[in-house]
């Protein structure tokens, strides 16, 4: 019987008949811009594994709460055993997953949460980027995908661990594109900022109180005006900047959030 965390526990999945060319993980393809990605992979034929709490409806799907380390263990597992088998011509790893609760202001809001947010949000990308990297195997083209956000840049009330966990991601792209110059590696690794995106998180983001998440109403007026781009577009435009150019720039910028409101004057 496949256990929880194994990928072939999905019901339903036919299971492939031949060796893809193409293997994609994506965390976090449950919903939102990941779920558009699942659906758009442009590698035809391509091995798709969901990572995340929740079993993919129609992917395979490696159970793992990445707020806990235990997760991160039970995800590099499997990526060292899919690796270690892979005959395939190219590997891509697409790191979407985060976690926005709690929402609130720091010293505000419930520690232990806020600790399972960190861990979530600044230390797993860097803890799973470098697992994928390390058991890539030599001669299969390889790609990461961090998904960013304009809150590495813009500091949004109320985000601050997000914000500061975007940051460290982008930082960590920046300094790994050196590293891999350094050793003359085909690798790459790139950081890409979708933009403003309507998908689920957005809209319980929004429904978080002004007080708490002061950028809530201009966000929300611009779901209703229709100004954010769709979950398939920003797939879309993800998808078409991979793999990066050699002379393209660490963090791709498609779009950024709006800015936060101005402090009021003391």
């Amino acid at each position: 019987m496949a256990r929880a965390g194994d990928p072939t526990c999905n019901a339903g999945r036919v299971a492939a008949t031949t060796e893809p060319d193409t293997i994609v993980w994506i965390t976090g393809a449950t919903s939102g811009i990941g779920e558009a990605l699942a659906r758009t992979v442009p590698y035809r034929g391509a091995k798709l594994i969901n990572i995340s709490r929740r079993l993919h409806a129609n992917l395979p799907t490696v159970q793992a709460d990445l707020a806990d380390p235990a997760g991160w263990d039970t995800v590099e597992s499997h990526l060292a055993a899919e690796l270690a088998g892979f005959t395939g011509r190219r590997a891509i790893f697409v790191h979407n997953a985060f976690l926005n609760e709690p929402m609130g202001f720091v010293g505000e809001v419930d520690p232990i949460e806020y600790r399972r947010h960190v861990l979530a949000n600044a230390a797993a990308p860097l803890v799973l980027g470098e697992a994928f990297l390390r058991h890539l195997p030599a001669g299969v083209e390889g790609g990461l995908v961090m998904i960013s956000s304009a809150a590495a840049r813009v500091p949004f009330a109320g985000r601050a661990g997000y914000g500061a966990g975007k940051a460290a991601m982008e930082q960590w792209v920046r300094a790994v594109r050196s590293e891999l110059a350094h050793r003359g590696s085909p690798t790459w690794v790139v950081a890409i900022r979708p933009g403003a995106v309507d998908t689920p998180s957005m809209r319980s983001y929004v429904e978080v109180d002004a007080r708490d998440n002061p950028t809530a109403t201009a966000a929300k007026a611009a779901i209703e005006s229709g100004e954010m781009d769709s979950a398939e577009l920003a797939a879309a435009r993800i998808w078409a900047a991979v793999p990066p150019a050699a002379d393209s720039p660490a963090v791709v910028l498609l779009g950024e959030m709006i800015a936060p409101p101005r402090a009021p004057a003391t």
